[in-house]
């Protein structure tokens, strides 16, 4: 039986420099549960904070050690020690720091943005164009890509483990999050939580020639909105399909049992592969999975195992790679420009359920500037 040695690749490569003076834009749990528990494991600087509740980035301060907290957003990106922007902060107004952030270019050498970039591609355009314009690298927290299956899926792609591929899948029964600014945009589930499906789906198998989507409301949520429940395919030029049912009505409530998780599978000529992601267990410890079969290694199922974890070790993924575009003067590997392309393919899934139809990825594209 062929022995299976490949190096998966799952852990992110780090910068030469780990002591970039980062300053952190934002106090809530997403910083305190995932950012700097995984800077503070890999060693990077978290040198600043800043926040609307300035106890909150106190708390914050003093449980990480970061040494300055300061009154304003504003007040940190004039900091002329910060030289890295983490904004983690609702995206809706990612757009107004972005505009400050840019003025302060002779300092400030790398942004990174959550996901979504913005609320509409017109606005991830503006922010793409800043920096763009300012010379600052720009990434986007889109973390997902560095969830521990999905880069060893990628790895096993790029070594064409499956030969071609004819059909992927992800089914999630999972509750996400839908936070107070959602409810004056109505759209939330595939711009917010589905948005992680769609720009994996583009990580792995690149743009889809086509998307059609369909919908209905979250029977959970009392405010107005076009997509809870959501199903969406990719149709790619080879003949490929990807799709995606986002379940946001997974469990009940009390009385019934919990059924959570987000399990994918990818299908190939020559093999498959299918694994689990272990979010739906944080803050528990839950281990992504996968298990593949390939003609290379006949009549076995092979199983590598590790011991890290999507949240929050991804987000050492994220800024590395950010780091690492200042450092060599690259694109970071999530950058904003290629993000403006997952911008377009939620544009086009929205579309497709305005227009009940399926819609060409190049409808929207043509709105990239």
């Amino acid at each position: 039986m062929a022995e299976f040695n490949l190096d998966l690749k799952i852990d992110p490569q780090m910068p030469v420099r780990k002591d970039w003076r980062i300053g952190t834009i934002g106090a809530g749990a997403i910083i305190r549960g995932c950012h700097q528990v995984a800077y503070q494991q890999a060693g990077f600087n978290t040198y600043a904070i800043a926040s609307l509740n300035r106890s909150r980035a106190e708390e914050v301060a003093r449980d990480f050690k970061i040494p300055i907290v300061h009154n304003s957003w504003l007040d940190l990106l004039k900091d002329k020690q910060v030289e890295i922007v983490d904004i983690a902060v609702p995206p809706d107004v990612q757009l107004e720091i972005v505009r400050e952030a840019v003025k302060e270019k002779d300092h400030i050498k790398g942004i990174l943005c959550q996901k979504p970039l913005a609320m509409t591609l017109a606005e991830a355009n503006e922010i793409v164009l800043l920096c763009e314009q300012a010379g600052i690298k720009l990434a986007v927290n889109s973390n997902m890509r560095y969830d521990q299956s999905i880069r060893a899926l990628k790895t096993l792609l790029n070594h064409q483990y499956f030969g071609k591929i004819v059909l992927a899948t992800i089914d999630m029964r999972a509750i996400p999050h839908w936070q107070d600014f959602l409810k004056k945009y109505d759209r939330i589930e595939m711009l917010n939580m589905g948005i992680h499906h769609i720009d994996t789906f583009r990580y792995l198998f690149g743009d889809p020639e086509k998307v059609t989507a369909i919908t209905r409301s979250d029977p959970r949520t009392t405010f107005t909105h076009i997509d809870g429940i959501t199903q969406y395919t990719f149709k790619y030029a080879d003949d490929m399909m990807a799709t995606s049912l986002d379940d946001v009505w997974a469990w009940q409530g009390e009385g019934t049992q919990k059924d959570m998780y987000i399990r994918w599978r990818v299908e190939g000529l020559d093999g498959m592969a299918q694994g689990e992601i272990g979010w739906p267990k944080f803050p528990a410890k839950g281990l992504s999975t996968i298990r593949f079969t390939s003609r290379k290694f006949p009549d076995q199922w092979i199983e590598p195992t590790w011991d890290t974890v999507w949240f929050p070790d991804a987000f050492q993924g994220t800024m590395a790679s950010l780091l690492r575009a200042v450092e060599n003067d690259t694109l970071p590997e999530i950058n904003g420009r290629d993000n403006l392309h997952t911008m377009a393919t939620i544009d086009a899934l929205y579309l497709s359920i305005k227009e009940e139809r399926t819609v060409r990825l190049t409808e929207t594209l043509k709105n990239v500037k």
